[in-house]
Order: structure tokens, then C-alpha cells, then sequence
């Protein structure tokens, strides 16, 4: 009889133990759903005013989620104004996620994925997680798919990603947008990961966070790195990518005597890097996120 009731609580610990993943629960949005209920993928991105860069990257993602769910309904949203503004100038009218979530509720739609094309956890995926949580209400269940960057194994899949793409001689420069906020560390915890996987090769900057432009020429000096390829570490290469990084450092680390290439593309255009925001979408629709306050009530209640 022990024997049966230890079974007993090694399967309810190993239920309980695929039911919670992190700070994750499962839950099938779509399974959830009931007749009349109607699903869409809201894709979210920064936005930009280049549009060669836009065809290979949004337009590119927002094609392959329609491909993955070709029976769920995709639209668009973008967060940065000033882009925005810019655009429309041309004549072209972007939504922000309010907007778009405002629309989608007049359109009957009652469950929702909100994808962001993000990078990292940073200010913008913050102001993203505002935005929905406004719109909660509106729903039966919306729900956010993580950045690019979010779990241990996300960093670990880039490294593997960017390390087959890596330049044929000497070192590449991944170089990010930076945040003022705490979220900067995701750079340096890229940056270890790409050299705990044995990519040595690789250095990691920002241009407005650490590490910084100065942090990273203390480290190419330290390796007495003599050529570097400039990367963007952004999803568009867009405008930091055009002035910021090809002019800007390119022209910087030249001075430092250090022979420099640009790679003029962003993370957005590799086919991998696509597919692992797609996975996050996926992940979204069988995955809800926990409040937190919720489980420490459970903790609070549960027997030790």
C-alpha cells in the first residue's frame, strides 16, 4: 500500500511538474474556445521607414506566422510613434496595439496572441505588457508571446544561430539598441553565452546601454582583434543600423586602427531566427502566463 501511495504522489509531482513551466501554466487557447469564438494573431513590431529592410523582415515574419496558421486571422501593429508618424507622412496609416486590439473587438474577435517582434525583455515588451493588460477586458483570454530573448534555452538557440553565420575571418560585432533599463543584462548574458558555447569570437555592444561602445573596444583591444565585422543586433536594419553602426562605429573603430566590414542586415531576415518567433507564438496559444500573486497564494496554502 506505501509503495502504491508514493507512486501515487511521484506522478502528481511529475503532472504537476509539466502543468507549471517557470512562470508559465498550460492552457490550449484554441481547445479553450467556444462555438461563435473567433481567434486572431496580433504581430507587433517597432516599425521602420526603410523598406527594403521591412520586405525581409516584417513582411517576411508576418508571412510565415499566416503560413503556420493559415486558419487564424493575422494582423499588424507598430509601436514606435515617431516611425509612425513618419510613415504616414508617405501616406501609410500604422496601428498601435490599442488601436489594433480596439479594431479586432469590433470584429467580433474574442481570443487573441500578441507577438511582438522584440529583442529582448526591454522597455518596449513593457509597455507592450501595459497595453494588453488595458485591453484584458475586451477579450476572453489575450495573451503575450515572449521576445526573442527570454529563457536560457532562447539565448543558447541564437548562439547556435548566429555562431553557423559567423564571418569567415576575424571577430563579429553583435551590436543592440541598449535599454536604460535593468533589462541591459540580457546583452551581457548573450555575450557569456555566446563564449560559454565556445563562440570566442563573438563581442556584444549597445548603442544607448552596456555594454557600451567603449566596453566592447576594451575587449577587442584585450584580444588584440585587428578586424571585425559590424552585425546588427536588431530585428530591421534600419536607421541605427544605417548611421549609428555603419558610420558611426565603423568610422570609431577605424580611428583605433581596426580593419572594419558592415553587415548590413538584420536578425529579422534569418529563416531560424524567424522560426524561433514562431515558436513563441505556438507556444503562446498552449501556454498562459501565471500571475504571480496567484502563486505565491498557492504557495502560501500548499503542505510542505
Amino acid at each position: 500500500m506505501k509503495k502504491i501511495v508514493l507512486l501515487i504522489i511521484a506522478l502528481l509531482m511529475v503532472t504537476m511538474g509539466r502543468a507549471h513551466e517557470g512562470n508559465f501554466m498550460k492552457s490550449d487557447l484554441l481547445k479553450e474556445m467556444k462555438p461563435g469564438d473567433k481567434a486572431a494573431i496580433l504581430m507587433v513590431h517597432f516599425g521602420t521607414t526603410y523598406d527594403k529592410t521591412r520586405t525581409l523582415t516584417i513582411d517576411a515574419i508576418n508571412k510565415k506566422v499566416a503560413t503556420t496558421f493559415p486558419d487564424l486571422t493575422i494582423c499588424e501593429a507598430w509601436t514606435s510613434r515617431i516611425v509612425m508618424r513618419r510613415v504616414k507622412a508617405r501616406g501609410e496609416i500604422k496601428l498601435t496595439p490599442t488601436e489594433a486590439l480596439e479594431k479586432l473587438h469590433k470584429e467580433g474577435f474574442t481570443h487573441i496572441v500578441v507577438q511582438s517582434t522584440n529583442i529582448i525583455e526591454g522597455i518596449e515588451m513593457k509597455a507592450l505588457r501595459i497595453e494588453v493588460a488595458n485591453m484584458k477586458p475586451l477579450f476572453k483570454d489575450i495573451r503575450v508571446g515572449n521576445p526573442l530573448l527570454y529563457t536560457v534555452d532562447d539565448y543558447r538557440k541564437v548562439a547556435t544561430i548566429l555562431a553557423k553565420d559567423k564571418p569567415a575571418t576575424g571577430a563579429a560585432v553583435l551590436v543592440g539598441h541598449g535599454t536604460y533599463t535593468p533589462s541591459t543584462s540580457s546583452y551581457t548574458m548573450m555575450d557569456y553565452m555566446l563564449k560559454a558555447e565556445g563562440h570566442t569570437k563573438f563581442y556584444v555592444g549597445t548603442i544607448e546601454g552596456y555594454p557600451s561602445f567603449e566596453d566592447m573596444l576594451e575587449q577587442l583591444k584585450h584580444n588584440h582583434e585587428k578586424q571585425v565585422t559590424l552585425i546588427p543586433f536588431m530585428f530591421v536594419a534600419g536607421n541605427h543600423a544605417h548611421n549609428d553602426i555603419a558610420v558611426d562605429w565603423k568610422e570609431a573603430l577605424e580611428k583605433e586602427g581596426i580593419q572594419v566590414t558592415v553587415c548590413m542586415r538584420g536578425l529579422g531576415e534569418i529563416a531560424d531566427i524567424q522560426n524561433l518567433f514562431v515558436e513563441h507564438a505556438r507556444y503562446a496559444f498552449t501556454h498562459k502566463m501565471v500571475n504571480i500573486m496567484d502563486k505565491k497564494k498557492r504557495y502560501a496554502t500548499e503542505k510542505d
